[in-house]
């Protein structure tokens, strides 16, 4: 493949916005779903594991900060594989790591054998399959990419209600090395999910057409030049702000209630709420963000979801008795559901097709950074204090303040700028794309017609999708 990108979104094709899209959005559906909810889902092994090694709490939840940290910090790892590779490969090479990580854990005998094939191997797995999976979406919608993004989303709370109580009855049935073992051979659907990634091929045009495409043949493995784009570094900053306090509130909910003395069952029971809501709320949120009149200032619903979100845990700092947790967890979940249909989106709408692969996995190492230092520093904010009252003020504060920088950043430094540079950019493609028409050879014998077709659907593209592709990834 050399440094061609096999399926890197070729300038002449245009978003399909359906038809084997559907099968990319039920594959980026799995993976989301096995990313985020599988850190969390081997959490009921802990026990079993505590009682195997002889070793305390804080020992195996190592295995799922590993997991998250692997998921967020090797994100310039997978866009440069994906760049040099292609997306389909990387997800099957992905998916096999998954699978072979949890395989090999079932044969264990140390905790720090576990970090390296349960954390370390499946982490990277993991990570290697979400990221492409990311990028194939947003190269196969476009209008109805706020939608796509949100059922996608949803893959996180659907697969979290489901792997938790199926951890469960495999660790009864089987014991946490069977139960390993069988989710290691799940892992393995990420593999039929990296193979529905097919690359979008190029619609037929003249040799005069292709010539510009054959001269790019060399591509950026990673694309720092996003950093010159304000509105990237104005969101990098405010998610890395949020995911500070964003996940901090269901890891300690189910405390709190325990603490306030309800049964460990009824504690439970709030996280279900917590990913009922959220099952809804990312897919209704991604038809809003679809809308007319919306989608140009999607930026400000996700402000709008953040600042939401903050308040939902500001107003769940006053919480004394298990009523008042339910209506947190319920508007915690249209918040956060919020939040996950909207992140990405925003980020495909600042940047690009062409330089979200490069994108995605800077702004996710910038967020693993702010993951490992959430929730400790809240643990040890809830130590010194006694008080779960402290750690949701905080976190509400954190994500309130994440909201601001995004919303103020964006109003005052790039809605005055943003349009001037995207219309130079586009006259640039437009004036190279009559060049290239101009030199069209005489043996090419193409249609005058076609090539007035081809001009009209240029002039008809996305600009968003199509932008600057001499700095493309």
């Amino acid at each position: 493949m050399g440094a061609i990108v096999a399926d890197d979104g070729p300038s002449g094709v245009k978003a399909p916005d359906g038809g084997w899209g559907w099968a990319v959005l039920f594959g980026c559906f799995i993976i989301t779903g096995f990313s985020y909810a599988f850190p969390k889902a081997v959490s009921v092994f802990f026990k079993e594991l505590i009682r195997e090694f002889g070793i305390g709490y804080s020992d195996t939840a190592w295995i799922s900060s590993i997991l998250l940290a692997m998921l967020y910090g090797t994100g310039p790892l997978c866009s440069v594989c994906v760049n040099r590779f292609g997306c389909r490969p990387v997800m099957l090479v992905g998916g096999l790591f998954a699978s072979m990580g949890m395989v090999i854990a079932s044969f264990c005998t140390s905790i720090v054998q576990i970090y390296l094939t349960a954390g370390v191997i499946t982490g990277l797995g993991l990570a290697l399959n979400f990221q492409p999976s990311l990028i194939m979406l947003n190269r196969y919608f476009d209008k109805r990419r706020p939608l796509a993004n949100g059922l996608s989303a949803a893959g996180s709370p659907v697969f979290l209600c489901a792997l938790s109580p199926l951890g469960q009855i495999l660790q009864h049935e089987y014991g946490w090395r069977g139960g390993f073992l069988i989710l290691g051979g799940m892992l393995l659907n990420c593999c039929v999910c990296g193979a529905l990634m097919r690359p979008l091929e190029p619609l037929q045009k003249s040799e005069a057409t292709k010539e510009p495409a054959e001269k790019k043949v060399k591509k950026k493995l990673l694309d720092f030049s996003v950093f010159k784009d304000g509105g990237f570094v104005i969101y990098t900053l405010a998610a890395s702000i949020m995911v500070l306090g964003l996940f901090v509130p269901p890891v300690f909910v189910v405390s709190y209630a325990k603490d306030l003395g309800y049964q460990d069952t009824k504690a439970a029971f709030l996280l279900t709420i917590l990913g009922f809501i959220d099952i809804f709320a990312r897919p209704i949120c991604g038809m809003v963000a679809g809308l007319k009149w919306v989608r140009p200032r999607c930026v400000y619903l996700f402000s709008f979801a953040m600042i939401f979100n903050g308040f939902t845990d500001l107003m769940g700092s006053m919480s004394v008795d298990y009523g008042g947790l339910v209506v947190f967890c319920i508007f915690f979940g249209i918040s956060y559901g919020m939040v996950g249909a909207l992140q990405f989106e925003v980020l495909m709408a600042i940047v690009g097709t062409q330089k979200f692969s490069s994108a995605i996995g800077l702004v996710l190492l910038a967020e693993a950074m702010a993951v490992l230092i959430g929730p400790p520093s809240a643990g040890k904010l809830l130590d010194a204090t006694g008080k779960y009252m402290f750690v949701f003020i905080i976190a509400g504060i954190e994500v309130t303040t994440s909201a601001l920088v995004l919303a103020l950043g964006n109003f005052f430094c790039i809605k005055k700028k943003s349009e001037e540079p995207h219309t130079k950019e586009a006259a640039a493609e437009r004036e190279e794309l009559n060049k290239s028409d101009d030199k069209t050879p005489e043996d090419a014998k193409v249609d005058s017609i076609e090539v007035e077709q081809f001009l009209k659907d240029e002039s008809e593209k996305n600009g968003e999708v199509l932008t600057n592709p001499e700095t493309c990834v």
